[in-house]
């Protein structure tokens, strides 16, 4: 039988990489999405496959439909995108994560939720496993998203509980690769445009802040694997761990400086003429973010494994595309 996947916020960066993978694995894939942050432009090549449908819809707003798996992708998610309209931002966390738990009540379907690292703040317990509660300014410039995602979570947990809805969660730790937004933000893009076009490399702070960076194909793998799971043996294994939640960190425990990350773009890139350049830490900015994946490594049998500097290659690769339109 042919599994109905829904994809909310499909025409974004991981949510298009989503989408291709299910198609190729025979699902029939409709992505809903209103286009703030994506854009059809990623899922262009798709429109004319007959198991591919798009539908032009807030994911704040109820919706419905019958399907098999529902993947809740919808929120912006770099800060120069969530922090444009933060109410919007965390009614698209709230809202949009229980219109999608009372399809899944009414139609039985499987949900998984993207969450973040993010959740974590700027943690103090490193590297941060599941059981960490974080470390959250409740009421700061990216509190509509950290916030956000947390209560996204609760709904989640309460679902489960109260309703026996069948809810997988991925902490996502910050994934890089072709289809991002070129202007979104994110540190990654950021370095790769500047360079690109000749621009100083912003660093904020000292640049010895750290972060762990994951290729979006190792995430997406993460991913199936973790929705391909028998129900009882997901509850079985969170039960043994005793997490009200079936929820893993997924990411690459690699730990690179931000100036790390800079001077490997930049010899990525060596036509660049760009030179790195040091600006104040933005408030909230966590100083270490590194992921414990032991138990996605144990239940999953997951590990990522693409490098950053292959990661890097492709992704400079996709944005050289870009920059040349």
């Amino acid at each position: 039988m042919i599994k109905k996947s829904l994809i909310t916020g499909g025409a974004g960066f991981i949510g298009s990489h989503l989408a291709r993978r299910l198609l190729e694995a025979g699902h029939e894939v409709t992505v809903m999405d209103n286009l703030f942050t994506g854009t059809k432009a990623n899922i262009y090549d798709l429109m004319d496959n007959p198991r591919f449908t798009f539908i032009l819809h807030d994911v704040t707003q109820p919706f419905w439909g019958q399907f098999d798996e529902v993947y809740n992708l919808a929120c912006p998610a770099s800060p120069i995108h969530y922090q444009r309209n933060p109410v919007e931002t965390i009614k698209t966390s709230f809202l949009g994560m229980m219109n999608v738990l009372e399809l899944a009540l009414k139609t039985k379907a499987r949900v998984f939720h993207t969450s973040t690292s993010e959740i974590y703040g700027d943690p103090q317990v490193h590297p941060q496993p599941e059981s960490y509660w974080g470390n959250v300014n409740t009421v700061g410039l990216r509190s509509c998203y950290d916030e956000g995602k947390r209560a996204a979570e609760t709904l989640c947990a309460d679902y489960a509980r109260e309703y026996n809805v069948d809810v997988r969660v991925i902490r996502i730790f910050n994934t890089y690769g072709p289809h991002m937004h070129p202007q979104d933000g994110r540190v990654i893009s950021n370095f790769i445009m500047q360079a690109l076009k000749n621009k100083p490399i912003t660093l904020y702070g000292t640049g010895e802040q750290t972060r762990s960076f994951q290729y979006v194909d190792d995430l997406v793998k993460a991913i199936l694997l973790f929705m391909a799971l028998d129900t009882k043996r997901v509850k079985d294994f969170f039960a043994q761990k005793e997490m009200g939640l079936p929820v893993l960190n997924v990411g690459n425990p690699g730990e690179y400086t931000i100036k790390q990350l800079a001077e490997e773009t930049l010899r990525q890139l060596p036509e660049s003429r760009s030179q790195i350049i040091f600006q104040p830490l933005p408030k909230d900015d966590p100083k270490r973010r590194k992921p414990d994946i032991a138990l996605a490594q144990e239940l999953l049998g997951w590990t990522p494994e693409i490098p950053l500097r292959e990661g890097l290659a492709h992704t400079i690769d996709y944005f050289r595309g870009v920059a040349r339109k």
